[in-house]
């Protein structure tokens, strides 16, 4: 039985006008810590739990037993088992590709891992590495990064975190933490990337000076690549990733460290991107996702984005590559770690939580 939540919008008083309202019901429970998802053609969500689980969600909401299959993760901090994306043709060729923590000699690491799904949906088949964000870390379990998205363009993009420890690595190009990585779809580098046939430089980057991206998405109406990453206390931003861009991080920042001391030379720098919206203080904005729906029409053009601190969803209104305006959605109420549009126009939320659960907004 789905159970009935809430039922009006709560926004900020300078929020952009909202539709009149939305239910919120519990689509599917008994998950641990959901991280990512991806629905299947036929309707199904497929999720991962951070512990290191993949589950099936039906229509009906029923959550199946774990998948088989899955590789080892490491689960300890922020690590485990994180998002996941359909490969563009999954309807023939049943392809995904997984993020995860990984525990190697030396320490820990982000790693890509593509699989198949198994004709009936209780496996995962020939699951194997094909891309370790190098090199692992042998302190702390943090900043892993790991959103997907596949570009127009059929490349896939993968988002890696500085992993806290040593916050340079995201201004290093020969070293694949803090980037927005441009992949082709066994893991290699494109030919066409930015810095491709720099001596010194690792081929894979797309974009550096990242701190923690959790937010990976294409704007439908531009083609441009969004980013949304986490700031320490204040800076969380939205990005526009542009090829062979620097966007700061740790030279400059619109935060402070945690102790409230200065990270790096200050807010700005002309050599290095501005975001288009950013937080002081933060949202710690975790997955997000365009709105191009029919259930919410004024919500059409929307960025959503999962909010974990202080709990909630927020909307950024958007015209083009502008952002024109924010509201703030179920405050207070419930980490969010990933939104989803479904194939229904309705808005699914992925709580962060060992008592999980899937979350659906509707008319």
């Amino acid at each position: 039985m789905k159970t009935l939540l809430v039922l009006a919008v709560m926004a900020l008083p300078a929020a952009a006008a909202a539709q009149g309202g939305f239910r919120v019901t519990e689509f599917a429970t008994g998950l641990d810590r959901p991280w990512g998802g991806a629905f299947l053609p036929d309707g199904r969500l497929l999720l991962t739990e951070r512990p290191g689980r993949v589950r099936l969600v039906g229509r009906d909401g029923a959550v199946s037993a774990p998948l088989g299959g899955v590789p080892a993760v490491e689960a300890r901090g922020q690590g485990g088992l994180l998002d996941l994306a359909l490969a563009p043709d999954f309807q023939a060729t049943r392809e995904i590709y997984l993020c995860q923590a990984a525990l190697v000699q030396g320490g820990a690491l982000t790693r890509l891992v593509r699989a198949r799904l198994s004709a009936d949906a209780t496996a995962l088949e020939g699951a194997m590495p094909i891309l370790d964000a190098t090199p692992p870390q042998e302190s702390g379990r943090n900043h892993y990064g790991c959103r997907i998205a596949f570009g127009p363009d059929g490349a896939m993009y993968l988002a890696t975190g500085d992993r806290y420890a040593t916050k340079m690595r995201a201004q290093r190009l020969d070293d694949l933490g803090g980037k927005v990585l441009r992949l082709a779809r066994n893991g290699a580098a494109l030919a066409d990337n930015p810095f491709a046939g720099r001596p010194g430089v690792r081929a894979e980057i797309f974009t550096h000076g990242h701190r923690n991206p959790q937010g990976l998405a294409f704007n439908p109406w531009t083609g441009s690549l969004w980013e949304a990453e986490f700031g320490a206390r204040g800076g969380d931003e939205v990005n526009i990733i542009r090829p062979g861009r620097n966007y700061g991080w740790p030279v400059v920042t619109k935060g402070v460290d945690y102790d409230g001391s200065r990270i790096g030379e200050g807010a700005s720098r002309p050599d290095m991107e501005e975001p288009v919206h950013h937080w002081v203080p933060s949202v710690s904005p975790s997955g997000i996702a365009f709105y191009t729906g029919d259930a919410f029409p004024s919500w059409r053009g929307s960025l959503f984005l999962a909010a974990l601190n202080p709990p909630g969803l927020v909307r950024l209104s958007t015209e083009g590559d502008r952002v024109t305006g924010e509201e703030r959605l179920l405050q207070g109420r419930t980490r969010f770690r990933q939104v989803l549009q479904g194939p229904d126009g309705f808005i699914y939320l992925l709580t962060d939580e060992s008592a999980g659960r899937v979350l659906q907004l509707r008319p």
